[in-house]
């Protein structure tokens, strides 16, 4: 009887010793699951956050630098002859340091990507350039530009609208 409860005794032992280190080795590996999980989610969060930034920075930007075309399409309108030139003047001015802020923002949404939303960002950047020539016509007072420069509303607006879909389809896939 003692022979039977010792090999008994010691399988019960070895089924314990072997069932815990089975529990272990899953409870291991699950942990490992779990961390690479919340790690890759974590990663996943920031990269919406930093694209959202990007994204959302170049959309104000975008709006600050259409103000400024609202205003030039206002003194083309309506300003003074006499103030005229001088205030195309301060408005190219300000268009520059506006395009320059709007370049930076282009570049951020070219490096948190993808390809797609940074293609949308330099075509609405490029839309500028329109503006850019219609302005620079104006201030050499060329008979048409104004009209050039009015005509360019709608493509502007467009290519915006063109990347914030391409921002919005970039934030739902990551």
């Amino acid at each position: 009887m003692t022979d039977s409860t010792f090999w008994i005794a010691a399988l019960t032992g070895g089924t314990a010793v072997m069932a815990s280190w089975v529990t272990s080795r899953g409870n291991t590996r699950a942990a490992r699951i779990q961390a690479d999980t919340a790690a890759l989610a974590q990663r996943t969060e920031r990269l919406r956050d930093s694209r959202r930034t990007a994204y959302l920075d170049l959309i104000e930007q975008t709006h600050s630098i259409g103000e400024l075309y609202w205003e030039v399409a206002a003194v083309e309108r309506t300003g003074a002859p006499e103030r005229r030139l001088a205030l195309l003047d301060e408005l190219a001015e300000r268009e520059r340091d506006e395009y320059g802020k709007m370049r930076r923002c282009v570049r951020v949404v070219e490096l948190e990507g993808p390809a797609a939303a940074a293609t949308a960002a330099n075509a609405l950047q490029k839309a500028t350039g329109p503006f850019h020539r219609a302005l620079g016509a104006m201030r050499s007072e060329e008979p048409e530009a104004g009209q050039r420069f009015h005509a360019a509303f709608r493509p502007f607006w467009q290519a915006l609208t063109d990347f914030v879909d391409a921002a919005k389809t970039a934030l739902q896939e990551v």
